[in-house]
């Protein structure tokens, strides 16, 4: 499950649980970039509640549309990932070394109200 919930005019959020395979990633990215259409200097909220490794179609999904993805990403410039994942935490972080002007921040589930002030500052 990948869910999309826009939050005030320049935040969404995000809810990964579940593998997601090659319709949903469609479906997820589809949304993703609609509820981002009229977002500027935005914020994401990013909670990954049960994470599972998507299928090797939706991972070419992803792949085929990086391009546009790179595009929508410069609308954001703070992103906060919750998980319980150490190693989640680290790929996030890093991730935001490939999308220029992308604060990515890590933090553990039970720290949502640190990771909104966080957002907030």
């Amino acid at each position: 499950m990948f869910k999309v919930i826009p939050n005030g005019t320049n935040r969404l959020d995000i809810e990964l649980s579940g593998k997601l395979d090659t319709e949903d990633m469609k479906t997820a990215l589809d949304e993703l970039e609609n509820k981002s259409k009229n977002i500027e200097n935005g914020k994401m909220l990013y909670e990954i509640i049960d994470f599972h490794i998507p299928s090797l179609g939706a991972i070419g999904v992803e792949f085929s549309r990086l391009p546009a993805m790179f595009g929508l990403m410069k609308k954001f410039n703070r992103a906060a990932v919750l998980t319980d994942k150490t190693w989640l935490k680290k790929v996030s972080e890093l991730e935001g070394v490939l999308y220029p002007g992308l604060e990515i921040k890590a933090f553990n589930r039970d720290q949502k109200a640190e990771a909104e002030a966080w957002l907030s500052s």
